[in-house]
Formats: C-alpha cells, structure tokens, sequence
C-alpha cells in the first residue's frame, strides 16, 4: 500500500560513496511505484547513473548546498519531476531552523526556511524536510517546521523524522500541513517483529541489537495499511493498494 519508496543511505556524502545502484536496480524490477534515491549523489552524472538503474527521482541535500546550481541544472536536463531537495533542519537557540548536511553531522549557516524558498525557485520539483531533533525518537514530527516551510513554497513538501504513530502522521498531514509523510521506523519495528527466525542477517540487514530486548517505547509499530485507515477514518484522502482514492 505504499504510494512511494525511499532509499537514503544517509552517509553516503560523508565517506564519499554512492552504493546503492545495486539495491536500486533488483528493487525497479519488483516495484512499481515511484522509487526516490538520495545519499551520495554529487553529480549530474550521479543522477543519470541512478536514474538508468530505475530510480524515479533523486533526493539531493550535501552536494546541493555546496553547489545551489546544481539543482537547475539537474532540472533542466531530467525535469523538476526527478529532483527532490532534502533539508534536514535543526531548532537554534530563538527559534529559527538551520539547515545541516552529512546526516545532520554539518552546520551549513543557512538559514532552512531561505533554503527551502531558493530551492523550489531553482525549479525543485519537491522538498523533503526532515527534523534532525526527532529523527528517530518517535516523538512526533516537528510540526512547526514542516508548516513554516510548507506555507513559504509552492511544491510539495514531505515530512520526515520523528513518526512515532499514526496519529503521528495526521498531525504532519494536517497541523503540518505536509503533503506527504514519509515513515521508517513505525514500518521496520512492525516488520521486525513478524520476521521469522530463519531469516539470515545478510538478507534483511544487522537485526541484532534490535533482538536484545531493547525498548521503543515511544514508537507504536503499524502496517502501512493500519496508518492509512487511521487517515481515512479522519477525512484525509490515501490510495489503496489498487490506487483508488478513498475517502473515509
């Protein structure tokens, strides 16, 4: 019930890698809804690399911040469609967002709010912005951030980094006023629990630390179809599996 899949490798700008042609090309030929590929990606070369593999678009945030212009020019060759900005943004002291790059590792001094307004007029076909300061704490999207950014540009925004629940995500759809939200760990702790035992590490991924007994207690593992009825029942339009629009 997916309307879209991301793949990040999150790192891949800081140890100057780019390793996920692979993954991208034995997941194009199982899927068929857009794929979206970011990390590591620093190039226009980069981009039709990935592309050719089977991505649908590609998340650019390091290399686009370095290098603002890259952002034109990958629009005017592949089309503002394919290219989406990615911003992770941190809270300073007094309330304004800075917009950080190699994982949230990198203060750039720019401010994520200019950035984002300069990244839709550079032709971004979309922004993906993510809150450094819940990514992964599962105590809600940083619902302010992603409103400020979605009332000062004029393309779709998508938020990302704290979704702990389902109600989780309304808020993002609604107060935030997000026109996407994009998920991971709800999905992955969900999975998680349901693998079965002879499932090797080298088919999906390092689960050790997860089988320790470690607790998640702020975030409420959900199927993505748990998280759209939720939606639905709320009055908030999502596609089905056979990509019908309901409306709950």
């Amino acid at each position: 019930g997916a309307d879209e899949l991301l793949y990040m490798d999150v790192v891949a700008s800081l140890y100057g890698r780019n390793s996920l042609l692979d993954i991208v090309k034995r997941t194009s030929r199982e899927i068929f809804i857009p794929l979206t590929v970011g990390g590591g990606i620093r190039t226009l070369d980069d981009i039709q690399a990935v592309l050719r593999a089977g991505a649908d678009k590609v998340s650019l945030n390091t290399a686009a911040i370095a290098r603002p212009e890259l952002i034109r020019e990958a629009v005017r060759r592949f089309g503002s469609s394919t290219v989406v900005v990615s911003i992770e943004a941190m809270q300073k002291p007094g309330g304004s967002y800075e917009a950080f790059t190699n994982n949230g590792r990198d203060e750039t001094g720019v401010d994520a709010m200019e950035w984002a307004v300069r990244a839709a007029g550079l032709g971004a076909g979309e922004i993906m912005v993510t809150s450094i300061n819940r990514e992964g704490t599962g105590q809600g999207f940083d619902l302010a951030l992603t409103e400020r950014i979605a009332e000062s540009v004029s393309i779709p925004v998508i938020a990302c980094g704290g979704g702990g629940n389902p109600g989780d995500v309304y808020q993002a759809a609604t107060r935030g006023k997000a026109n996407a939200v994009c998920v991971a760990s709800i999905l992955h702790y969900n999975a998680i629990q349901h693998l079965s035992g002879d499932v090797s590490e080298f088919e999906e991924g390092n689960i050790e630390y997860l089988k320790q007994g470690i607790s998640f207690s702020k975030i409420q593992d959900a199927t993505i179809q748990e998280i759209k009825k939720y939606l639905m029942d709320r009055k908030i339009d999502c596609r089905s599996a056979e990509a019908e629009i309901f409306r709950g």
